[in-house]
């Protein structure tokens, strides 16, 4: 017996190599057909490498670029500054209770960001932040190529931009489907932070529909993977390299990355894009209601020593419903509670914020709701901001009908004015509608000084698709006789 189990045991021992060799090679071949992203088993380390060679190229330099301009600001007067110049102006403020009105030169600012290619003809999405207010913009490559970019269009709401690079054949990144994201999945931020371009960092979703309360619309993903000044407007991407968020900010009580960062969804992402693409503004849909999530309602109530019993702990509490809006076109009340949106359960506002994100005025949306409890489904219509289902432009200064250039020094000083936009020529449009005449000096619109025509111009463009899509303008004729007009900026 001894003499057969010594026999078969090299003999087991062969068969367990011929068998352990079979195995290596068909994981081998496995391997070689399938990205490193995905060949991991369960519960093994993930192999990286596959998703940030994939995102790199794709990831680009943002410097942004403030010229230095003059400003004229209100300042405290000194009693004796000009007392020997003018003996009474100094003291008496020149009139305007204590202050003086001075020129002073803004130092020229440089910041840095990130972008991501999402188009191989140039276009390029990133933060709002990140180019707002740039006179100059300048994209770098990871093969360092230097480009000059043009802003296509901005979305404050949603911290957003897209900008252009003349450039042709550019690395694109896939867009994946942020939706497909799982709390836990393996991410990588990939950007330009402190200075230190094409950078990865790789972490964990953390969770997903955040709410922070920075910016309108937001339903962010939020990761461990570190994010740092510079990082806005980098890439996160999954373990196939494909894009699934934009890195918007970090949460920190130092200014520097201490544990988490934040993302903009895909999904959000893509209708801006569209949007800017197709329009040259954001088609934003309104549900027409106001509200929190259930338990934060809930525990303010307690905190009043209320007790407030609405059913669920899950879900948007509705706290008012605004008149004529869509939500109140399809019954719903004030008290109620929304729990699904778009066959789509929701427990807290940033989710229903990120599938209405997706959606333009004039779509229809179903959404479940609780009614004194009981359940309740309506057929929405959303309505824009202006609480109609049109398409929204941005207007531009055409509709005014009229040429512009800045006041003279010489009609500063003869009319006492420190800026404004004379009125050159009136054509047929909105100035000769109401009157206003060539001479006319603009001062101001809608309260705030005007002093260039790229002043008017973003007034003009922010205003059409506004709630009130009002201007209201204040100026001067040359006789010093003052004016004010009321613009209505909508299509005849």
């Amino acid at each position: 017996m001894k003499k057969i189990v010594n026999f078969l045991l090299p003999a087991f021992c062969l068969i367990a190599i011929a068998f352990s060799v079979a195995a290596f090679n068909k994981a081998g071949a496995a391997t070689a057909n399938t990205p490193a992203a995905t060949a991991a088993p369960v519960g093994q380390p993930v192999d990286l490498t596959y998703a940030a060679e994939k995102a790199l190229p794709s990831v680009v330099h943002i410097m942004y670029v403030q010229n230095s301009k003059i400003k004229t600001v209100d300042v405290q007067s000194d009693p004796f500054s000009d007392f020997f110049s003018d003996p009474f102006g100094g003291f008496f403020g020149h009139g305007n209770g204590g202050t003086q009105k001075r020129q002073v030169q803004t130092p020229k600012r440089t910041a840095t960001g990130s972008g991501v290619i999402i188009d191989a003809d140039g276009y390029i999405v990133t933060n709002n932040h990140v180019v707002e207010g740039a006179d100059e913009l300048t994209v770098t490559l990871s093969d360092n190529k230097e480009y000059s970019a043009r802003i296509i269009g901005t979305d404050r709401s949603t911290d957003l931009a897209l900008i252009k690079i003349d450039g042709k054949n550019l690395p694109a990144i896939s867009i994946a489907n942020s939706d497909d994201l799982k709390v836990g999945e393996w991410v990588l931020a990939v950007g330009n932070p402190l200075g230190l371009n094409n950078t990865v960092t790789a972490g964990i979703v953390s969770a997903k529909a955040r709410s922070l309360g920075a910016n309108g619309v937001e339903s962010f993903i939020q990761t461990d993977a570190a994010i740092n000044a510079g990082n806005s407007g980098g890439a996160l991407v999954n373990t196939s390299g494909q894009l699934v968020g934009i890195n918007a900010m970090l949460k920190s009580q130092t200014g520097s990355y201490s544990g988490y960062g934040f993302a903009i969804p895909t999904t959000i992402m893509n209708k801006v894009v569209s949007d800017l693409k197709q329009y040259g503004t954001v088609q934003r849909a309104m549900i027409g209601i106001q509200g929190s999530d259930v338990k934060n309602y809930v525990d303010a109530q307690k905190d009043q020593g209320k007790e407030v019993d609405l059913g669920t702990m899950e879900g948007i509490y509705v706290a008012k419903v605004v008149e004529d809006g869509a939500a109140a076109e399809a019954g719903i009340k004030e008290g109620d509670v929304i729990i699904s949106a778009d066959k789509q359960k929701v427990t807290r506002m940033a989710e229903l914020q990120e599938i209405i994100a997706k959606k333009r005025p004039g779509d229809k949306i179903e959404l479940t709701y609780l009614h004194d409890k009981k359940k309740h489904s309506a057929t929405v219509t959303l309505k824009n901001e202006q609480g109609s289902t049109k398409v929204m432009k941005n207007m531009d200064l055409d509709v005014l009908g009229a040429n512009f250039r800045p006041v003279t020094d010489s009609q500063k000083q003869q009319l006492g004015i420190s800026s404004g936009l004379e009125v050159m020529k009136v054509n047929k449009g909105k100035f000769s509608e109401q009157g206003v005449t060539k001479g006319f000096i603009i001062l101001s619109v809608n309260n705030e000084s005007v002093k260039t025509i790229d002043d008017l111009q973003r007034i003009v463009k922010e205003t059409s698709t506004s709630k009130e899509p009002v201007l209201f303008i204040k100026g001067i004729y040359p006789t010093g006789k003052k004016a004010w007009f009321t613009v209505v900026l909508e299509e005849n």
